[in-house]
């Protein structure tokens, strides 16, 4: 039963008063039935995607949609490029790759005969479209970045009511182009605020309206932080801390106003009367509304389910119905499309009239003719099926989604209503804030607010890119498949020996597709708004600390400095070099022969991390993993000495990278050997610790990306080691990183960050009363550390090919490689000629029955 909720629910959440029952998995039921089934398709967030009306899907992550003037056509950008569907048959008639979409923009001309989108680049895209209604490509229209040089990295895109020219918002410029479409070319740069994401002009075309998604610019005495290399304001934790509106006067070409708004204000939408400006703030869950005539907001209309939820609803493209009654809103974080209530309330308070069901991240919605169009950032998840050489899916198979509504009455809007707040486990997340109502006794992941625990320290393990196939699919009593394990028990032993002396999860998913929202979701519980739309080119940044991608909610370290709780970090957002310049054989022969004289150089990307910091190396393949952990135990043995140690500890071991098969550099399963080795010994460390009665052990992947799993494309393993796990067991419950971040949470006393880890289990199937104090055993690596891969002149045929495919690939930071080649080349470096799992390139669900899970075998499944 749940306990009694100390608060009183919201109206919309009343719907669900008689239906709660149904949205608990009581004890010895089955586990979520991830992927497709006849109810809908769980994705990894463990959230129900069942879209309201007809849906199409497509391989690709739609991010803006417009419809045509006649509107017989739906114009979709999408991380790739443009995507036309035929709005009576609700068919995909085309599909036209750009190079990469921007993470918003497109617009059509008034004629219908000219579609412009932004490209991830530099580029404005123009399509032409013929009496036929199909588009060929017209021109690439160059919008050069800072002073001609480099990426704009262009956003929204809007037309002048003649069509002659098109203002774009240059993301990296901060500034408003002016581009005449006749000469095909940038006639004026009108500086704004920060990082310009949508702009909309008044009817005559002498004002535009445009949202700036990082504020206004820095002044004195304001705190800043580098994004794209603009100095932007931020708070004490290095989140941007402005968000702004620019009014620009379009005959002076010339910015004349600014008002504050919430954060990441991105879509905006103006009613017809041109009197009052809607503005979407996706990182604060909030529409602002603006008088345009006072210049100043008159409301902020909040839009998460229920006001006592945390962050989480990412509100991020806006509508409004044709007779300027309701005003629909694309919330991002809960599926659906939240509805407000406008009707003649210019000047008063809007109202939430409830919730429609969509896709995985609604990004765009449109309304026209009684209709409503969103466009679904993920869709239903990693399902496409690529045309390639190679049949098959893996997690960056993307099947984005465009669904198509009738404008619901009050009556089916209640019915959607009820729909969309289960399926968004908005109830789960309300549940997880319940107080204990009664003295607890310690336990070891409390299951409510103000419980205490049995732990004094969590030490978070952040790794990079593996399956749970690839590492531990040879594990007899686990749910795996050996033929797709190539770092198996004899390259990682300690792995091993950790899944079998504590437990063994074969049913947990990463939240996450890459390191980019990977790292997001590790530490915030959440993936921004622009780690979800620039898949089509992370161009901004990808992996290192920008102050605009951050969640409004902060970082797990934030929570626990701002409950008076200490911390350390170990390398995660670290960038470090070695001085003098080395190679990987060059350090480590430096530190293993006690010389240490190569020093290395620390930049941690988030400079307010380095106080927490240690001197300890984050992302550089060149530094082998047992450096970190040799780091990381002298000062544990420290810290011992002095009889305190840090209530929380993250330390990243990245080196499970592996940086393919350069030569000169250590083979793939050497650095597996390395990342094995470095893992083992500070568990071993921490369990031989006077700390180690109260201190608990999670080591997890960021993300899945790099390998193949007979399971589910998002698959993967967290590995937990303490007193109170227990000792032997599998654990077959589902778990993903926001239920490791929740169950740290509660062992140090925080709340939830956001509706994510509100809502994911806590791993309670993990743990037992009583304590096992016998400590961890670190297993000698069988591979040699130092293993390099040879030549090119000493290699076979193949082995040189894939030799040079590695000397092709990016290692300056996580992920910066092409997958499909960086796959086959770790899968060569172990297997040799045994055949490509091509069948496993992917996700397909083939291991869902033994999980007791189900599947609708007519389509396959990796979320």
């Amino acid at each position: 039963m749940m306990r009694r909720m100390n608060r009183n629910l919201s109206p919309a959440l009343a719907i669900l008063a008689a239906t709660l029952s149904l949205l608990t998995t009581a004890p010895g039921e089955e586990a979520p039935k991830i992927g497709r089934s006849k109810d809908g398709v769980i994705v990894s967030t463990e959230q129900l995607i069942r879209p309201a009306g007809v849906v199409v899907e497509f391989n690709g992550r739609p991010v803006d949609l417009v419809v045509a003037p006649d509107g017989k056509s739906v114009y979709v950008k999408d991380n790739r490029g443009l995507v036309v569907i035929d709005q009576p048959t609700w068919t995909v008639r085309q599909q036209i790759p750009v190079g990469g979409g921007s993470m918003h923009g497109i617009a059509v001309s008034g004629d219908g005969r000219g579609i412009y989108l932004t490209t991830a680049g530099e580029t404005l895209w123009e399509g032409k479209v013929a009496a036929d209604a199909r588009v060929s490509e017209g021109r690439k229209i160059r919008l050069p970045g800072p002073d001609g040089k480099g990426s704009s990295y262009p956003c929204g895109v809007t037309l002048t009511p003649d069509s002659a020219h098109a203002v774009v918002c240059l993301s990296i410029n901060n500034t408003l182009a002016v581009v005449d479409l006749s000469a095909g070319k940038v006639e004026k740069e009108i500086p704004v605020g920060v990082a310009p994401y949508h702009a909309v002009l008044s009817p005559d075309a002498k004002t535009a309206y445009v949202s700036n998604w990082g504020g206004r610019r820095a002044g004195a005495g304001d705190k800043t932080g580098l994004s794209a290399k603009t100095k932007t304001v931020i708070d004490a934790r290095g989140i941007g801390a402005s968000g702004t509106v620019s009014i620009v006067d379009m005959v002076a070409q010339r910015e004349i106003a600014q008002i504050e708004t919430g954060l990441h204000p991105t879509d905006l939408c103006l009613s017809r009367d041109s009197r009052t400006l809607f503005v979407a703030n996706a990182n604060s869950d909030t529409v602002s509304v603006i008088d345009v005539g006072a210049r100043r907001v008159i409301e902020t209309i909040p839009v998460r389910p229920d006001p006592s939820l945390p962050f989480g609803s990412a509100p991020n493209s806006l509508a409004l119905s044709e007779d300027g009654g309701r005003l629909y809103v694309a919330n991002g974080g809960n599926n659906a499309v939240a509805v407000v209530d406008r009707r003649g309330r210019r000047d008063a308070k809007s109202a939430l009239a409830g919730f429609v069901p969509a896709g995985w991240y609604p990004g765009a919605v449109a309304v026209r003719d009684g209709q409503l169009y969103v466009a679904n950032v993920k869709g239903v998840g990693s399902l496409a099926k690529i045309a390639r050489k190679e049949p098959g899916h893996y997690v960056k198979d993307y099947l984005g989604t465009v669904s198509k509504v009738a404008l619901p009455t009050p009556a089916q809007l209640a019915a959607y209503t009820k729909q969309a707040l289960a399926d968004a486990r908005v109830h789960e997340a309300l549940a997880a804030w319940e107080k204990a109502q009664a003295p607890e006794k310690p336990a070891p992941a409390p299951q409510h607010d103000g419980e205490p625990s049995v732990f004094d320290h969590v030490v978070y393990i952040i790794k990079e890119n593996r399956t749970y196939d690839q590492v531990l699919g040879d594990m007899p009593r686990g749910n795996g498949d050996p033929s797709l394990c190539i770092f198996g028990k004899s390259i990682t032993p300690n792995h091993h020996a950790l899944a079998e002396e504590f437990v063994l999860l074969d049913n947990y998913y990463c939240n996450s597709v890459l390191s980019a929202d990977g790292h997001a979701w590790a530490t915030e519980a959440n993936a921004g708004d622009y780690f979800e739309k620039a898949f089509g080119g992370f161009t901004r940044v990808y992996f290192q600390g920008d102050p605009l991608t951050a969640s409004s909610s902060g970082f797990l370290w934030d929570a626990v400095l701002l409950h008076g709780l200490s911390f350390r970090n170990y390398g995660e957002k670290d960038f470090p070099k070695t001085v003098p310049d080395s190679s990987w054989l060059e350090m480590y022969d430096d530190w293993t022969s006690g010389k240490k004289s190569l020093r290395m150089i620390h930049s941690n990307s988030l400079p307010a991390l380095e106080p927490y910091s240690a001197p300890y190396p984050g992302w550089n393949l060149k530094i082998p993993d047992v450096v970190r952990a040799d780091i990381f135990l002298k000062e544990l043995a420290a810290f011992e000495k002095a009889g305190n140690w840090p209530r929380f500890m993250i330390v990243y071991l990245p080196s499970d990278h592996t940086s393919g098969t350069i030569p000169g550099t250590p083979t793939p399963r050497a650095m597996l050997a390395d990342n094995d080795l470095a893992l083992g010994r500070i568990v071993e460390g921490i369990s031989k610790s006077a700390f180690w009665p109260t201190t608990c052990i999670f080591a997890i992947e960021d993300d899945p990306q790099a390998g193949f799993d007979h399971v589910d494309g998002h698959r993967s393993f967290c590995l937990v080691a303490s007193p109170y796990t227990k000792r032997g067991q599998t654990i077959h419950a589902f778990y993903n990183q926001t239920s490791v971040l929740h169950t740290m949470e509660r062992m140090m006393g925080l709340s939830p960050m956001t509706q994510f880890d509100s809502m994911a289990p806590v791993m309670t199937d993990c743990f037992t009363d009583k304590p096992d104090l016998r400590p961890y055993a670190a297993k000698a690596n069988q591979i040699p550390l130092d293993e390099l891969n040879g030549k090119v002149a000493e290699l076979s045929d193949s082995a040189a090919r894939w030799a040079k495919a590695s000397a092709k690939q990016n290692f300056e930071e996580p992920d910066r490689v092409d997958d499909d080649t960086m796959n086959r080349i770790l899968w060569f470096s172990v297997k040799g000629e045994t055949a490509y799992p091509k069948e496993f390139a992917g996700a397909h669900g083939k291991g869902l029955p033994a999980l007791h899970l189900k599947l609708d075998r007519k389509v396959d499944s990796d979320d």
